[in-house]
C-alpha cells in the first residue's frame, strides 16, 4: 500500500551543482529515515512564516503593536534559522527554497499591508502602488541574493557585506514611522501621507540597490571565555529594554542602522581598494619571476 504523503527527499547540500554525483538508488528506498535535525531548521522557518501571516491578520485588524512584534519575532526566527542549519549540518535545498518563501512573506507582504492599512489606505491605488513596489523590491531583492549562492567564490571578506539591505532589516526599518508614532511623535507628522510614501520608496530602493551593508553573520561565532557572562548578561538587558520599551528600543536601533550604512559603504570601498591593490602587487611579481630566467636556462659565459 503506498503512503498517503511522498517520503521527504532533503537534498544533502543547498547547492545541488556543488554536490558529489549521487548514485542511482534502488526501488526500495521509501523505508529511508530522515533525521530529525535535519528538520529542525525548517520548523524554525515555518514558525516564522506563521508570525509573518500573523502580522498580516494584526494588520487587518488594526492593532498594529501585535503585528510589530510578530515582525521582530519572525525577524529574530530568521536569524536563528540559518545559524542552527550550520551548527547541525542540515542545510539543504528545501531548507533554503523554504526560507526564501517565508522571507517574501514576512519582509516583503506583511509589512507592506501593515503600511497600507495604517497610514496609506487613504491615498487608495496612489498608497497601494507604493506598498505593491516595496513588496515587489523585496521579491527581486531575494530572488538577487539566492542567485548569489550559487556564483563563484568570492574573496572572504566580501561576507562581512550585504549588498543592499538585507530583507530582515528592510522590513523593521520601513515600519520606523510606526515607532515614531508609538513613542510620541504627534500623529499629523508620523503618519503623513507625503512622509510615508517617499520613505517606503527610499527602503524599498535601498533593499534592491548595491549599497553595501554590513553583515554581522560573523559576529558571535566565537567569543572569548572572559566575555561569555557579559555577552549573557547584555543579551537578556537587551530582550528586556525591547519587552519594556518597545517602540524607542526599534527606533534607536532603526535610526543607527541607517546611520551606519555610510560607513559601511566607506568600509567597503577601503577594502575593495586595498584587495585591488594586493592583486595587482601579486600580479606584478609573478610576471617579474616569469620574466627572470631561471638559473639553469641563463646562458653561460
Amino acid at each position: 500500500m503506498s503512503h498517503v504523503f511522498p517520503p521527504f527527499e532533503p537534498e544533502e547540500t543547498a547547492h545541488p551543482e556543488k554536490a558529489r554525483p549521487k548514485r542511482r538508488r534502488s526501488i526500495g528506498f521509501r523505508g529511508r529515515e530522515v533525521p530529525i535535525r535535519i528538520l529542525i531548521p525548517s520548523m524554525f522557518t515555518l514558525l516564522a512564516l506563521c508570525a509573518g501571516l500573523t502580522a498580516i491578520r494584526m494588520a487587518i485588524e488594526h492593532r498594529y503593536d501585535i503585528a510589530i512584534g510578530a515582525i521582530v519575532l519572525a525577524a529574530v526566527l530568521d536569524a536563528i534559522d540559518g545559524r542552527i542549519a550550520r551548527l547541525l549540518k542540515a542545510a539543504s535545498r528545501f531548507g533554503a527554497e523554504l526560507d526564501s518563501l517565508a522571507d517574501f512573506v514576512n519582509f516583503g507582504v506583511a509589512p507592506a499591508i501593515i503600511i497600507f492599512t495604517w497610514a496609506l489606505g487613504g491615498l487608495r491605488s496612489i498608497g497601494w502602488l507604493v506598498v505593491l513596489a516595496f513588496a515587489l523590491c523585496m521579491a527581486l531583492r531575494l530572488a538577487r541574493f539566492n542567485v548569489s549562492l550559487d556564483a563563484p567564490d568570492q574573496p572572504a571578506w566580501k561576507s562581512e557585506y550585504f549588498v543592499g539591505v538585507p530583507a530582515p532589516a528592510g522590513a523593521l526599518l520601513v515600519l520606523l514611522p510606526l515607532y515614531l508614532e508609538g513613542i510620541g511623535i504627534p500623529p499629523g507628522i508620523a503618519n503623513a501621507s507625503p512622509f510615508v510614501l517617499g520613505y517606503t520608496l527610499a527602503i524599498a530602493f535601498l533593499t534592491v540597490s548595491f549599497v553595501p551593508t554590513f553583515s554581522g553573520k560573523l559576529i558571535g561565532q566565537r567569543v572569548a571565555r572572559e566575555y561569555v557572562l557579559p555577552v549573557f548578561i547584555l543579551a537578556v538587558l537587551f530582550v528586556a529594554v525591547l519587552l519594556t520599551y518597545p517602540y524607542m528600543t526599534l527606533t534607536l536601533g532603526s535610526l543607527a542602522y541607517l546611520a551606519v550604512i555610510p560607513f559601511s559603504f566607506v568600509s567597503y570601498r577601503k577594502r575593495a581598494a586595498q584587495a585591488k591593490q594586493s592583486a595587482q602587487a601579486q600580479n606584478g611579481s609573478r610576471t617579474r619571476k616569469k620574466e627572470q630566467p631561471d638559473a639553469d636556462q641563463r646562458p653561460s659565459v
